[in-house]
């Protein structure tokens, strides 16, 4: 069982990719170039639980237990939309600069510190932040990042927001932005050919945790949020727009489920992602 924190949020992710093969990400043996990752039509359901609050670490255990079954075969796959605990995740290229009042500091403000296995660098995750764990099969790494991003920017644009990717300028610049202002955070791990973490949101966080920080390795990037930019969308509202851009963006049928169909039996619906 996972438990949770009723009332507390932050998350996973930066801004890349990584494989616990070794391998550089990118394409896969027999992967084509263009194929969307495990697209095979709208014949396929998409697993979505909306779980709550929930600790950064037992969201951690809960992704991997649940690739552990996708993997063997046992399970569909899923994605998890989620609100952490406060915390600062870092990722595999972070640097100690990327945290400069260093882990002692940032406890002190009540954020926990955790090293995680996926690709990017540094990122915040808090309350207000709609966080999205597809657990996928992926045929191409790359294309599904991208496709990601499409269906987070369609997401943005049904709230009534212009957002863009800007893939072009290199692969600090993953994610999704507002004019020159990011307002969502994507970062991957892939392990037998199965997708972990994935994207967070700015919907209603505070965003002043990521000004201690270098967040996304990027010292001069300005962070935004839905209701900065003068959305009216709360968490509950886009949480259902960014599930269905999202499996419209990946061709799958969505289906919901329970925490509880998913072996999280302690999973309680709390807060505003589930209202």
């Amino acid at each position: 069982p996972i438990p949770v924190q009723p009332a507390q949020e932050a998350g996973v992710l930066a801004d890349d990719l990584s494989r616990s093969d070794g391998h550089p990400a990118g394409p896969l043996a027999g992967s084509g170039r263009g194929r969307l990752p495990t697209l095979r039509g709208m014949d396929r359901d998409l697993l979505v639980c909306h779980l709550g609050r929930v600790g950064y670490e037992d969201g951690l255990r809960l992704q991997e237990r649940l690739r552990e079954r996708i993997q063997a075969g046992e399970l569909d796959e899923v994605m998890l939309l989620l609100e952490h605990e406060p915390v600062y995740t870092l990722g595999r290229r972070s640097q100690p600069g990327d945290l400069p009042m260093g882990e002692d500091w940032c406890r002190a403000q009540g954020i926990d510190v955790v090293k995680t296995p996926r690709g990017g660098k540094l990122t915040y995750h808090g309350p207000g932040q709609l966080v999205g764990y597809p657990i996928m099969r992926v045929d191409d790494v790359l294309v599904f990042l991208r496709t990601m991003e499409r269906a987070i920017i369609a997401a943005v644009g049904e709230a009534g927001l212009s957002a863009r990717s800007r893939e072009a300028e290199g692969r600090d610049y993953t994610g999704v932005w507002v004019e020159d202002r990011k307002v969502a955070s994507i970062g991957v791990h892939l392990s037998r050919g199965v997708s972990a973490h994935g994207f967070a949101v700015n919907v209603a966080n505070d965003l002043e945790p990521f000004s201690w920080v270098v967040p996304c390795g990027l010292p001069a990037v300005r962070m935004t949020s839905l209701a900065a930019e003068g959305t009216p969308d709360d968490l509950a509202c886009f949480r259902k727009r960014m599930a269905y851009s999202f499996c419209q963006a990946f061709g799958r049928r969505q289906r919901l489920v329970t925490p509880e169909r998913l072996g999280a039996v302690e999973l309680e619906p709390v807060g505003t992602l589930d209202s």
